[in-house]
């Protein structure tokens, strides 16, 4: 899958503005917070400007920030939209954490959980891969639902989003038998 269709399921996913009030992230269009067209652009924006997002410019961001400068672009091509994704919803560190996690219990470790893609984290995320395929797969999208149960754990107010987060997720399950 290429980065563009990724971007295009992501923006499917996360939809246009939305700015729910038990949301964290606060205002968001196309999933592209107030905080992260901040950083973008270099300066601090209001709500407005969230509205007035335009596409072509969530998509550089995307493709940017959440795909190239965290390098889940050098990952095996069957990871990235998982990746791609969790890295959209939770941050790119804690996407390449999940990788992390999971290698290092399949025992293709150990790396340090440190949600950077050096090295050593691809090449073993690789070995993993070849070894375990859509098992892999799995193990990933366990990890993130057991994360999003965690967020609840820790914080009621944000059950409200739990039964889309986990469906979300389980877009990513793969065929094993």
């Amino acid at each position: 899958m290429s980065i563009d269709e990724m971007i295009n399921e992501v923006i499917n996913k996360e939809g246009g503005y939305v700015n729910h009030p038990a949301d964290k992230g606060g205002a968001t269009k196309y999933g592209i917070t107030q905080a992260t067209l901040s950083k973008y652009l270099q300066k601090v924006v209001a709500v407005d400007e969230v509205k007035a997002l335009d596409l072509d410019t969530a998509r550089d961001i995307y493709e940017l920030r959440y795909y190239r400068e965290p390098r889940i672009d050098k990952l095996p091509e069957a990871l990235q939209p998982f990746i791609f994704d969790s890295a959209v919803n939770h941050g790119p560190r804690r996407a390449i954490k999940f990788l992390q996690e999971v290698c290092n219990e399949a025992g293709y470790g150990p790396l340090v959980v440190d949600g950077l893609m050096g090295p050593k984290t691809k090449v073993q995320a690789k070995a993993c891969y070849e070894e375990l395929g859509d098992w892999m797969l799995l193990a990933l999208v366990e990890e993130r639902q057991m994360f999003y149960v965690n967020i609840v754990n820790r914080d009621e107010s944000q059950e409200v989003f739990l039964v889309g987060w986990l469906s979300r997720a389980r877009t990513f399950l793969p065929n094993v038998a």
